[in-house]
């Protein structure tokens, strides 16, 4: 009992200390737990700083990416249309108006002139859509065979009657226009001894794919058809060149009509009377040769055409609206039975299909 007595000064004296090592253990435990709580701040903290540059470098890196194979995708089809489009010479169909707001934005005389003259082509004619047309020195020729085809017209008489395939041979040796080797394939400009050969093989060309066409009575697999072979421009060459033979035959034909004082087409009597043009030689080298390389067809031509091919090509000239040009028609006094294509032109060079 003695022992375990203190007097109370040393009871006093131990509480401060008592106290004091009670603080220090507090304070202790305090900077401990926040010592630990500022490096696990600084950890999370580098964490998050980490994990923030990555998420952003991820982004950077898909968003370029992205703009990569968006600019990769758009070359691709870009290549795929040039590719697959770029011989399309007969466009699809456009409504009228929206090309013509296209075409012309100006507000010159000029422009206003050909808004009227397609609102009139619209309202009084009903043409309520156009195909444009490749613009080149074939233009013409691929605007009418385009209609023929696309229509499913049939031959014309006179090629009913005779082989045309046989027509080469028949102006060298029957009548005896050994200058037919002359004859020039547009850009080609090829002549020599084996014109015949081509000739007599685009004529031929010509004949299948017109008794192709004219035998289709379903308009969708004609419209499919015109698609397919107004893509090939090598096939088109070719069909536009026998063309221009048939034309430069029934020149001929006509020419020794007139030699035998026989009545010929006013239309014709006007081609013979130009000094380019006063026989079926000078018709060819002067004119025909041209078209398709540094010349499309001039007017006189597109009675030929018309005449040649037994269809009556109606023309809207727009630039010759409110006169009496505005409307023509190739040839001018087309048989009834005839039937009949229409065309717009803007300049009498270029051409463009309506659709009614």
């Amino acid at each position: 009992m003695a022992a375990s007595w203190s007097p109370p000064r040393a009871r006093e004296r131990e509480r401060p200390r008592a106290s004091a090592a009670a603080n220090d253990k507090v304070l202790s435990w305090t900077l401990v737990t926040s010592q630990a709580f500022d490096t696990a701040w600084r950890i999370l903290k580098g964490s998050m700083t980490l994990s923030a540059s990555f998420l952003l470098a991820t982004l950077c890196y898909f968003r370029g990416l992205y703009l990569y194979l968006g600019h990769r995708l758009k070359w691709w089809i870009g290549y795929l249309q040039r590719k697959f489009k770029k011989n399309l010479s007969v466009e699809a169909e456009v409504d009228l108006l929206s090309y013509c707001a296209r075409e012309w934005k100006g507000e010159t005389p000029h422009a206003k002139l050909m808004k009227k003259a397609y609102e009139e082509l619209f309202w009084r004619h009903h043409i309520k859509c156009v195909r444009q047309v490749k613009r080149d020195n074939y233009d013409a020729l691929r605007s009418v065979l385009f209609q023929i085809f696309s229509q499913g017209l049939s031959f014309p008489s006179w090629m009913k009657e005779k082989d045309i395939v046989k027509l080469p041979e028949k102006l060298l040796f029957s009548q005896g226009c050994n200058w037919i080797q002359q004859y020039s394939f547009g850009p080609e400009k090829y002549t020599g001894s084996n014109v015949f050969g081509k000739l007599r093989k685009y004529v031929e060309l010509l004949k299948t794919q017109w008794t192709e066409f004219s035998g289709m009575k379903d308009y969708h697999k004609r419209g499919s058809m015109c698609n397919m072979l107004f893509s090939d421009a090598i096939l088109e060459y070719r069909l536009y060149e026998a063309l221009k033979f048939i034309m430069l035959y029934q020149v001929t034909e006509v020419y020794e009509q007139m030699k035998a004082k026989k009545v010929i087409p006013s239309l014709f009597s006007l081609l013979f009377s130009r000094e380019t043009s006063s026989d079926p030689l000078s018709f060819m080298m002067n004119h025909l040769n041209s078209v398709g390389d540094t010349c499309g067809l001039e007017r006189i031509d597109m009675f030929i055409l018309g005449y040649s091919l037994e269809v009556k090509i109606k023309v809207f000239r727009l630039f010759k609206f409110n006169s009496r040009d505005f409307e023509v028609c190739y040839p001018e006094q087309p048989l009834r039975e005839w039937p009949e294509i229409s065309l717009l032109t803007e300049n009498d060079h270029h051409y463009l299909i309506p659709v009614f």
